[in-house]
């Protein structure tokens, strides 16, 4: 008879600890407060009705924290969460354009400013081309 006692105890106070350390978000039907005072005045039947119907299980299973509190690292929630945004460009849209012309000019005068280059240093060895000769 003493055994059953310790078990119903030990799983009383696992049910108590589990209860405090939980996050809100993951007790179900029940606040917290609630459930501890269900667990503390009925220990056995409390306690198994927490472990059944009122603890938000993860797909993993039931996963007792080893860590401490401090070190604890943050609990996925039900919901994965959402990609982040980008950062919103404070400029209108006519400022968004006139930077994108800016940058295409920008592009064509350094293709053009290459390309001369090439062509004078090819150019230096041999006569450029005068054009079409008179008749």
């Amino acid at each position: 008879m003493p055994f059953l006692s310790i078990i119903i105890v030990l799983l009383m106070v696992v049910a108590l600890v589990d209860i405090i350390t939980r996050d809100d978000s993951q007790v179900r039907f029940m606040p917290k407060l609630v459930w501890l005072i269900v667990v503390i005045l009925l220990p056995l039947i409390g306690s198994i009705l927490w472990f059944a119907i009122g603890r938000e299980y993860s797909e993993a299973g039931l996963r007792i924290p080893r860590m401490q509190r401090a070190e604890r690292a943050p609990r996925p929630s039900a919901r994965p969460s959402p990609p982040p945004m980008p950062p919103a460009d404070a400029r209108s849209t006519e400022q968004q354009l006139a930077d994108l012309d800016r940058e295409i000019e920008e592009w064509r005068l350094r293709e053009e400013i290459e390309k001369r280059r090439r062509d004078s240093s090819t150019g230096s060895e041999t006569q450029p081309d005068a054009g079409p000769e008179p008749r």
